[in-house]
């Protein structure tokens, strides 16, 4: 087994590991009963998805054409950024929205922080 042989394992584990979490990810999203929930599974499973498949794609340039794609490190980054930081913002406005949680949850951190500062 050579260098280029291991190198295309490494990208195609790398790939399928990102399709994986991507699927895991979206049965979350059906899954889960709220909107916070749901958000989390949005956000957090499918950004490593994605970035693990991006980076499989960026080895796979890198490996095979020696090129070294500026696109798909912005592509990285943008996703790495972006996704939780909108996932956050989801959250706290339907937190602000009164949208109720489920059941099932155990403790609400955040109402006394709020109900502290309404003071």
């Amino acid at each position: 087994m050579n260098a280029s042989e291991i190198g295309e394992f490494v990208i195609v584990l790398l790939i399928l590991m990102g399709g994986i979490i991507s699927i895991i990810s979206a049965l979350g999203i059906i899954r889960f009963p709220d909107v916070y929930t749901r958000s989390h599974a949005a956000t957090k499973s499918s950004t490593l998805g994605v970035l693990l498949s991006l980076t499989g794609a960026f080895m796979y340039i890198w490996l095979t054409d020696h090129f070294i794609s500026v696109r798909l490190i912005l592509g990285i980054l943008f996703v790495f950024i972006t996704a939780p930081v909108s996932g956050h913002l989801i959250i706290r406005a339907a937190y602000r929205a009164n949208v109720q949680m489920t059941e099932d949850t155990v403790e609400d951190e955040l109402k006394p922080v709020l109900e502290g500062k309404r003071q």
